[in-house]
């Protein structure tokens, strides 16, 4: 019998997935029914329902992703909900046109159920992400069109 990832387990290898560039696979972290709510996304989906819906958004980011990320100054915090963990980190962020660098920081609350993400809230600077790709132009056009 093998045993079930503990929810620390579960978040590191999905901050190793995510900071080596291999999303492949990194849906079959959450469960079928996940929920993941994108708290400070400035444009729609905030929420995304379903394993499916998550693998195709991963998928969309390994192909759009103009950066590389670093993590660093990473603390998981346990809580008196054997389930969920506060994960706080910062990502050093290489644009790889530019070789700029720039950092920014993030939280996320996960629900962990028989090793599985069953739901996630997560807070990124995505201002900061956007605004180092030189998308501030392109997001005030798509926040005029909501």
């Amino acid at each position: 019998m093998t045993e079930t990832a503990t929810p620390r387990e579960v978040f590191e290898k999905l901050h190793a997935g995510i900071t080596s560039g291999r999303f492949a696979g990194l849906a079959e972290l959450y469960a079928e029914d996940a929920v993941v709510e994108i708290v400070f996304e400035p444009v729609a989906p905030r929420r995304i329902e379903g394993r499916a819906a998550l693998r195709e958004r991963l998928e969309v980011l390994r192909e759009n992703a103009p950066f590389t990320l670093t993590g660093k100054n990473q603390v998981v915090r346990e809580t008196d909900d054997p389930e969920v963990i506060v994960a706080e980190y910062d990502y050093e962020v290489r644009q790889t046109s530019t070789n700029r660098t720039f950092e920014v920081s993030n939280i996320q609350v996960l629900r962990v159920r028989d090793g599985l993400i069953v739901h996630s809230r997560d807070f990124h600077d995505h201002l900061g992400f956007i605004k180092a790709r030189g998308g501030l132009p392109g997001l005030v056009e798509a926040l005029g069109a909501e």
